[in-house]
């Protein structure tokens, strides 16, 4: 049973609402225009920063403004929402609270899709912003399956965020080898599977062509349930 129009909300950055969309037509088992998902896209690029707030460098809460947007795509008929950011999810309980559907949890799904990809997972790794982490979202889910949260050190993480800041959100190239150490890192940690917990990381991972099984992307995690939820077919 088809469960559309799927409601966007995006912005949050640009850039990885578009390659969101991108993945759930790549990832719909389609053999015409009819059997895609039918979506309602919210871009909304000037939601007030996520990580800026949580970590206090700004005092413009980004949650009213997703909440009034959530409204917005109510209103226009979603019939559920999904939000391709990480950072957002710290979010969720106010955007949820603004609207009867469903809003869905791009973390419970990316947790679960790295439980799916190493059977007997008991350690996950997390590669996100500052803001992410500051908010413990990632970990609190993990925590709450019986796994073992790891991060990366001060150095590190300095270097996850200009990743994200300087290269992707600014149309910037970033090294396949600047992204490849931060996982070794974190591997050196314990983790036995990485999780891409921001939607920036997400595109790079597609630039730079990684392949690893144990490094899991947020997006496809939320593009694959949000193809479920619609009532299309996974390839």
């Amino acid at each position: 049973m088809r469960n559309e129009p799927v409601g966007i909300l995006g912005g949050v950055g640009p850039m990885a609402t578009v390659y969101f969309m991108q993945r759930i037509l790549a990832m719909t088992d389609a053999d015409r225009d009819q059997d895609h998902v039918d979506m309602l896209v919210w871009n909304h690029a000037s939601i007030p920063d996520r990580t800026a707030y949580i970590v206090g460098d700004s005092d413009e809460s980004p949650g009213p403004v997703m909440a009034e947007d959530a409204r917005q795509l109510e209103a226009a008929g979603a019939t559920f929402i999904a939000v391709p950011c990480n950072t957002a999810r710290a979010f969720l309980d106010e955007v949820q609270a603004a609207v009867e559907i469903d809003v869905l949890d791009i973390v419970a799904e990316t947790v679960t899709a790295a439980q799916t990809a190493v059977p007997d997972l008991t350690t996950i790794g997390i590669l996100a912003t500052d803001g992410t982490l500051r908010s413990r979202i990632y970990h609190d889910t993990a925590i709450e399956r019986g796994l073992t949260p790891v991060e990366p050190d001060d150095v590190v993480q300095k270097d996850v965020m200009s990743m994200i800041y300087d290269g992707v959100k600014a149309g910037m190239p970033v090294e396949r080898e600047r992204f490849d150490a931060a996982v070794a890192h974190l591997r050196a940690r314990g983790a036995q599977a990485i999780v891409l917990g921001c939607t920036e990381l997400s595109i790079l991972q597609t630039d730079l062509k990684v392949e690893d099984p144990d490094v899991v992307d947020s997006l496809d995690a939320l593009a694959a349930q949000t193809v479920i939820r619609a009532g299309g077919r996974l390839r």
